[in-house]
């Protein structure tokens, strides 16, 4: 049965701010992304069953903003501390542990685990932008999985789409 990953890096965060990385705070181009993004895949009947986010603030206020545009609750969001500055091994370990009931997974991250984990999963070469960002800050991945989540692993997947926020209307 084919499944859907759909990887959304955070949106832009507030380096200005006198915090440490874990609770650097999203500007507010930030969250205007993260909200173009969710309101893009509730559009393109793209809603996640699931989401899983990193703890930082600026994934979960990203997983948030994306949520209430999509009409998904947010106390819904799974906060998972592993996906903080995950390895793409960690990052598949997450997703492994989805329920086999879910169809369609969002998982909320950081770089570079998350370009390293779309480009791990794809089975095909993944071409890198002439800008040289594969996932820049509220971009979003979506692929499409081969089998449980249980089983996932290198090589498998297919890149469908890539959607930046920077790109949308808004």
């Amino acid at each position: 049965m084919t499944k859907e990953l759909l990887l959304l890096r955070h949106g832009k965060s507030d380096w200005a701010t006198d915090t440490d990385d874990f609770h650097r705070p999203l500007k507010n181009r930030g969250k205007r992304g993260a909200q173009k993004i969710g309101l893009w895949l509730a559009q393109n009947n793209q809603v996640p069953d699931s989401v899983i986010s990193s703890t930082a603030v600026r994934a979960i206020t990203t997983a948030e903003k994306a949520c209430k545009v999509m009409g998904f609750s947010a106390r819904s969001i799974k906060r998972d501390e592993r996906v903080y500055m995950a390895s793409p091994e960690e990052l598949i370990a997450v997703i492994r542990s989805c329920s086999a009931k879910v169809h369609r997974l969002l998982v909320v991250g950081h770089n570079p685990g998350m370009e390293q984990l779309l480009v791990l999963l794809a089975d095909q070469q993944v071409d890198i932008p002439k800008d040289g960002k594969l996932l820049p800050t509220s971009t979003l991945a979506i692929l499409s999985v081969n089998g449980a989540w249980k089983n996932l692993s290198a090589n498998q997947s297919r890149l469908l789409k890539v959607v930046r926020s920077r790109d949308l209307p808004g």
